[in-house]
């Protein structure tokens, strides 16, 4: 069930992302267009398109934690056993956990400053640029919440307990090995 919500609103969370990547383009390549070519520019174009680049990179940032796409290195933990690995994902959610807790509480501080200031040039509540960290906190606990419980159960297999992803520049294992001609 819980898996089927988080499937979902991270389809939506795709569609967004595209959207605003979309609008950030037109935004971007129009006032580049406007300012060599006549002079002139659109005023919201750079707020704006930085406002979407906040929100792009904490809800990207969502998808991401829901498919382990987040980089890491396992230096410590691949040399690990199981029983040692699923100690160190287990420390390592929780304290992900708190992070989002503590990302939260920031974030809803920061809020509740800004919630009355505008911004200079779309005049739009300053709140709603800090409420893409809580936004982020909000989504991204129950992905956690779940790979906790999924530990916690027994449902995770020994070849699972890594929650990052290598490089994808350089396969596992070749990181470290000398390239010849350089």
């Amino acid at each position: 069930m819980i898996d089927k919500v988080i499937a979902g609103y991270c389809r939506w969370i795709g569609y967004l992302i595209a959207a605003a990547m979309a609008v950030m383009v037109v935004l971007v390549f129009g006032n580049v267009v406007m300012r060599y070519g006549f002079n002139s520019g659109f005023t919201l174009s750079e707020e704006l398109s930085r406002w979407l680049f906040v929100w792009l990179t904490f809800l990207g940032a969502v998808i991401a934690l829901r498919e382990n796409a987040h980089l890491g290195t396992d230096m410590l933990v691949g040399k690990l056993g199981p029983t040692g690995k699923r100690i160190c994902m287990g420390l390592s959610l929780a304290l992900m956990l708190y992070v989002l807790w503590l990302l939260f509480q920031g974030s809803y501080e920061q809020y509740k400053v800004n919630v009355d200031s505008e911004s200079p040039v779309m005049e739009a509540s300053m709140g709603w640029f800090y409420a893409s960290g809580m936004t982020f906190a909000v989504l991204g606990a129950p992905i956690l919440i779940m790979d906790l419980v999924r530990l916690l159960t027994g449902q995770i297999d020994d070849d699972h307990l890594m929650l990052i992803q290598e490089s994808e520049e350089a396969p596992h294992g070749e990181a470290d090995a000398p390239t010849a001609g350089r």
